[in-house]
C-alpha cells in the first residue's frame, strides 16, 4: 500500500531545519505484515530527542530511514501466527523489540534483548525484515523502488506502519491517542528509571537533570513515589516554572555558576538519587557531583557515542556510590505500560501536562527546531 511517511536521507544538516529540510514527507510503499508482524494505523506520534539525535548525527543510523518511535496506533491487519491481538485493538509502540528467548529476555530484562538491539542497529524489524520501499527516490540499494530502513523497529512518523508483534503493547482503548503515545517512550523511560532502575525509596531526596519529556516523566514519578525533596535542574526558566507546578520543591538553573552549591545546600549535602536525562557529559557530571555519599546516579540521556567522561574513581569506592545506566526505563513493557497508564488514570502521573502542542506530519521540520531549542516538552503529531 502507498502511504505518506517522514524520510531522513542525510544526517547532519544544519539548523534551522525549517530551512535545511532534513525530513522529506514522501509517498512510500508499505508491505503487508509477515509472520509474527502486525499492520498498524498510526494515530499519534511524539517527537523525542532520540528522533532529533538521528537527524543531527548524535545517534547514527543507516540511511535512508523512516523515523519516529513513540506512537499510539490501531491494529488493522494481523500477520500469520499473531493470535493474541485483534483488528481494532489499540496499542503503543515500544522502541526496543524483545525476542522473548535470549539470555536477557529470559531473566526479565527485555530492554537488553540481543536480537532486538541488533535489528534496531540494522534499521530492520525483528528478524531482519524491511517492509518499506522508496517510490521515486533511491532506496538503500540505489534503486528508485529500493528498501528503506525502519527507525527503532517502528518507523512511526507515517500514516501506517508494519512492525513486529514484539514491538507493541495493547492498551486501554479509552485513552486518547495523543496521551497514549507518550507511554511508548517518554513515560516508560523516565518513570521506569525511577521505579525500575533506581528503585527509589519513599522519603528520598531526588534530582532530575534535563527537563524534556523523559525528564519530566522522572520528576512526576519521583513525586508519585513519595520523594521528600525533588530538585528540578534545567537551563530554561520556563521549564523550571512548570516543574515547580508539578511538584518540584527546589528549582535550579544549570547555567548558574553556583548551581551545584545551591543544590547541595538545599539538600543538606546532596541527593539520594540523581537522574540525568539531558544526554550530555556536562549534565552527567553535574548529576554525579550532586549525588550524596551512598547515593545513586542514574543516566538515561544517550549522549553521542564518542562522548567520554572522566570519573573520579575513588569517589565511587570511598563514598559507596552507585552509577547506573537505564535503557527503556529497565521496563518490562507488557507489565509497565498498563501500570503507568493506571497511575495516570488515578492522577498519580499527570503526563498530559507534558503535551506542548499538536502538529501535522507536514510540520515536522519547524517542530524539530522547537524541540532542539528546548521550547517544547512533547509535541505530538496527529495522524488522524
Amino acid at each position: 500500500m502507498r502511504i505518506k511517511a517522514a524520510v531522513l536521507r542525510n544526517m547532519g544538516l544544519p539548523m534551522p531545519y525549517a530551512q535545511s529540510q532534513p525530513i522529506s514527507v514522501e509517498e512510500v510503499e508499505l508491505a503487508p505484515p509477515g509472520r509474527g508482524e502486525v499492520l498498524l494505523r498510526i494515530h499519534a506520534a511524539g517527537l523525542c530527542h532520540s528522533d532529533l539525535s538521528a537527524i543531527n548525527g548524535d545517534r547514527p543510523w543507516p540511511m535512508p530511514i523512516v523515523i519516529g518511535h513513540e506512537a499510539a496506533a490501531e491494529v488493522v491487519e494481523l500477520g500469520d501466527g499473531v493470535t493474541d491481538l485483534a483488528v481494532g485493538d489499540h496499542v503503543v509502540l515500544i522502541f526496543r523489540p524483545n525476542c522473548g528467548a535470549c539470555a536477557s529476555c529470559s531473566v526479565g530484562r527485555p530492554a537488553l534483548c540481543g536480537p532486538g538491539g541488533e535489528s534496531n542497529a540494522a534499521g530492520s524489524l525483528l528478524g531482519g525484515y524491511r517492509r518499506l520501499s522508496a517510490v521515486g527516490h533511491a532506496g538503500i540499494d540505489g534503486r528508485a523502488d529500493g528498501p528503506l530502513h525502519h527507525h527503532l523497529g517502528c518507523a512511526a512518523f507515517a500514516e501506517y506502519a508494519t512492525v513486529s508483534r514484539r514491538s507493541v503493547v495493547r492498551i486501554d482503548p479509552t485513552l486518547p491517542w495523543d496521551e497514549a503515545a507518550l507511554f511508548g517512550c517518554a513515560v516508560i523511560t523516565g518513570a521506569g528509571a525511577v521505579f525500575n532502575t533506581a528503585k527509589m525509596e519513599a522519603g528520598s531526596r531526588v534530582a532530575v537533570v534535563g527537563l524534556g519529556g523523559v525528564g519530566f516523566s522522572s520528576l512526576l514519578a519521583a513525586v508519585a513515589g513519595g520523594a521528600r525533596q525533588v530538585v528540578a535542574v534545567d537551563m530554561l526558566d520556563s521549564k523550571l516554572a512548570l516543574a515547580r507546578s508539578l511538584g518540584a520543591t527546589v528549582c535550579v538553573n544549570a547555567s548558574e555558576p553556583d548551581a551545584l552549591e545551591k543544590i547541595r545546600e538545599a539538600t543538606s549535602g546532596g541527593v539520594d538519587y540523581a537522574f540525568e536525562m539531558a544526554g550530555n557529559v556536562a549534565a552527567l557530571e553535574l548529576a554525579y557531583r550532586m549525588t550524596a555519599r551512598g547515593g545513586t546516579t542514574v543516566t538515561a540521556g544517550l549522549p553521542n557515542p564518542a562522548a567520554r567522561w572522566s570519573l573520579q574513581a575513588v569517589s565511587l569506592i570511598a563514598e559507596e556510590r552507585t552509577l547506573k545506566g537505564s535503557y527503556v526505563g529497565s521496563c518490562v513493557p507488557s507489565r509497565d505500560v498498563p501500570r503507568f497508564i493506571a497511575m495516570y488514570r488515578q492522577g498519580l502521573l499527570p503526563v498530559d501536562c507534558l503535551l506542548s502542542e499538536r502538529i501535522r506530519l507536514e510540520d515536522i521540520n519547524p517542530a524539530l527546531d522547537r524541540l532542539a531549542r528546548g521550547e517544547s516538552i512533547r509535541q505530538v503529531m496527529m495522524m488522524g
